[in-house]
């Protein structure tokens, strides 16, 4: 098997980046790792990466932010909300709060503010977004809940991974279950109890559902939305795949 044929899922978490790797669809031998930087993740890995966190950022927005965020929200049912429409550019390069609404508003048609919890994901972002294009060029911005849609045969999930913030153990199993029809084993979930504090169990689950979805890119069968993705002014493309 060449190196090509790895393929990892990256989310976001609280002080990092948690990834979940797999080689060549094997997702009995998954490895599971955290780093506090993107870059330590992306740098020396040449499979394809699949990552929850917007790649493209639009000069201008509309109502429900991208192309690509409406049209995945379609797939999601009462998990809409998962989906947050990515700001401008001008805005997501603003440090301060104010100064990102401010530019916010003059970048949005009609003018919208900026929530609080988008906010504080713009470092997030911006890391990203300075480490593009990768060299290798094989990153694809993915969405775990649309992820899992696609595992459950197209249907929306009906319960929730969190409930004001705390995890919602219905929705843990679902997507646990879930995961064990791919391939994860039993030996896979047991990391849950094992994971660091700044790891949340949703974090793990989702980088597992995104290697999935990396290997669906690996082998063109994922979903694209939207089928030809417009680029952004870096000529970075915007869509999201599951």
């Amino acid at each position: 098997m060449t190196h090509l044929a790895w393929h990892q899922g990256i989310d976001g978490c609280r002080g990092g980046w948690c990834a979940v790797r797999v080689l060549g669809g094997n997702f009995s031998q998954a490895t599971w790792h955290f780093s506090k930087n993107l870059k330590d993740l992306l740098w020396d890995f040449h499979g394809i990466s699949a990552i929850d966190m917007p790649i493209g950022l639009p000069h201008w927005t509309t109502t429900g932010g991208r192309q690509c965020d409406r049209e995945v929200r379609r797939y999601l049912g009462a998990r809409q909300s998962s989906v947050f429409s990515v700001p401008s550019r001008l805005a997501v390069y603003q440090s301060d709060y104010k100064d990102a609404c401010d530019k916010a508003l003059v970048t949005s048609n009609p003018p919208r503010k900026i929530s609080k919890q988008i906010y504080h994901i713009f470092p997030k972002i911006r890391e990203l977004d300075a480490l593009l294009p990768l060299p290798n060029g094989r990153i694809y911005e993915a969405h775990p809940e649309f992820a899992f849609v696609q595992s459950n045969n197209g249907q929306p999930l009906t319960t929730p991974k969190k409930i004001k913030g705390r995890p919602h153990l219905d929705g843990i199993r679902q997507r646990m279950e879930l995961l064990g029809q791919i391939g994860y084993p039993t030996s896979h979930f047991q990391k849950l109890s094992t994971l660091p504090s700044n790891v949340a169990k949703d974090d793990f689950l989702d980088a597992s559902i995104l290697a999935w979805t990396a290997f669906r890119i690996l082998h063109k069968n994922s979903i694209c939305c939207p089928q030809i993705p417009p680029c952004d002014d870096r000529g970075l493309p915007m869509s999201i795949h599951g």
